[in-house]
């Protein structure tokens, strides 16, 4: 109840960003939920000089920064990419801002701080907080009009079957490929959009997340890049299975994913891939993978998830971390630059926001992002509403399947806008 005052008081600002792990058990998650509310200070930046600009205003800052990485950062990770595909969101290449208030829930406890922030400001802004509905109060009916595919089914499968076409010449051996729905929509109120997608698929890296006019209401369940100390993990997901509602039925499910060929391949050739990213800033030896191929289970899904962790040096700058690991693999695929060439030959979207990463970074260099998918992004300005799913592509792969895929990961998605 009290993350959706939250969020309403939240929403008041230009600039906001909640992250909710849905209670969602895990060893790893340090934080029940996290706020962070009317920018003092804002980074924006194109890819080209993002990380060190980042660097150098978190050096002068000396404070917390939540915000976002956009996938087209990696025309800056990989010198020569491009990004020539319609965008209809218009998220920044890299935007963080510094927060007046930051404010977590952690063990049934409150805590608000912030610059200069005094015991009753704190007071003051926990008040205002509980004077907030315990509920969404959406001021309009907003205007739908049909949803549209920019890869229909058929074109779907012909890009699928060039891109093994391409496997099969040894460019690659995985492509993460993806595809866009959108519509025009007026009137959308985005935090009852997330509060309706969190409650269809509620996910341990749920966010909200406001910049100005353009908003991201987001289910993920995977997380990028956690850094605590001197600890970095990555948990990265390939392998994707249904639910279904018979308990039986249901394991078996589980059991298939788990031990199929296919899946398993993926997920270690994603693992293969973290590892050597990590390696690049990790203290020689410190590379290890703490669970492969371990099965979880989400509101929509079953996923196949490993966890990968290292050692870096206290004198390595985070940025330098990030920067070596993005963007992730499991929404790229491998080897990475061939890939990424292909990923904008054969998709018909920018991803911007989509597939890259909304998170927090601590006044000490700590951090913790998530992977952008399973999200709905929205401009008001240009009333341009999307939602971008993907699979991964392998010689084993068959086309009508990944399609199948696509259309399981989008229904959460779909029921929000079309309910």
């Amino acid at each position: 109840m009290f993350k959706q005052q939250m969020l309403n008081w939240g929403n008041q600002f230009n600039i906001c960003c909640l992250l909710d792990n849905n209670n969602y058990p895990s060893a790893c998650h340090q934080y029940e939920a996290l706020l962070a509310a009317d920018a003092i200070d804002v980074l924006e930046l194109p890819a080209g000089k993002a990380f060190d600009a980042l660097l150098h205003f978190h050096q002068t800052q000396q404070d917390w920064l939540f915000g976002h990485l956009a996938y087209d950062l990696k025309n800056e990770t990989i010198p020569g990419l491009r990004s020539d595909n319609h965008d209809g969101i218009g998220f920044p290449d890299m935007s963080f801002f510094r927060p007046r208030i930051v404010m977590f829930l952690r063990q049934q406890q409150v805590h608000i701080g912030g610059i200069n922030l005094s015991q009753d400001e704190a007071l003051t802004v926990f008040r205002d907080c509980l004077r907030m509905p315990v509920a969404v109060i959406t001021p309009a009916a907003p205007v739908l009009h049909p949803l549209h595919a920019r890869l229909d089914h058929g074109a779907y499968i012909r890009a699928v079957k060039d891109l093994q076409q391409h496997i099969r010449r040894g460019d690659c051996y995985e492509v993460n490929f993806c595809r866009e729905n959108y519509m025009e929509a007026s009137g959308v109120y985005a935090p009852a959009l997330y509060s309706q997608l969190n409650a269809l698929s509620p996910a341990p890296f749920a966010a909200y997340y406001k910049l100005a006019h353009r908003y991201l209401a987001c289910s993920s369940p995977e997380r990028f890049l956690q850094k605590r100390g001197q600890t970095v993990i990555s948990q990265p997901i390939k392998g994707t299975s249904r639910k279904d509602s018979d308990p039986a039925t249901d394991q078996l499910l589980r059991d298939q994913l788990y031990h199929s060929p296919k899946e398993r391949a993926e997920n270690i050739m994603v693992v293969d891939l973290v590892r050597n990213d990590l390696s690049h800033t990790a203290v020689r030896g410190s590379v290890h993978v703490t669970e492969l191929c371990g099965i979880y289970s989400f509101a929509q899904v079953h996923h196949m998830i490993s966890t990968i962790s290292a050692q870096v040096s206290s004198q390595t700058p985070f940025t330098s971390v990030i920067s070596n690991a993005f963007p992730m693999g499991s929404m790229t695929g491998a080897p990475k630059i061939r890939v990424m060439e292909l990923i904008e030959e054969y998709e018909h979207t920018r991803r911007g926001l989509y597939s890259g990463a909304v998170g927090y970074i601590t006044p000490e260099g700590d951090f913790d992002f998530n992977v952008v998918i399973r999200s709905i992004l929205y401009n008001a300005s240009d009333n341009y509403l999307s939602f971008q799913t993907g699979s991964a592509i392998t010689f084993y792969s068959d086309p009508e399947k990944e399609w199948e895929e696509c259309l399981l990961k989008a229904d959460a998605m779909t029921k929000t806008i079309t309910c």
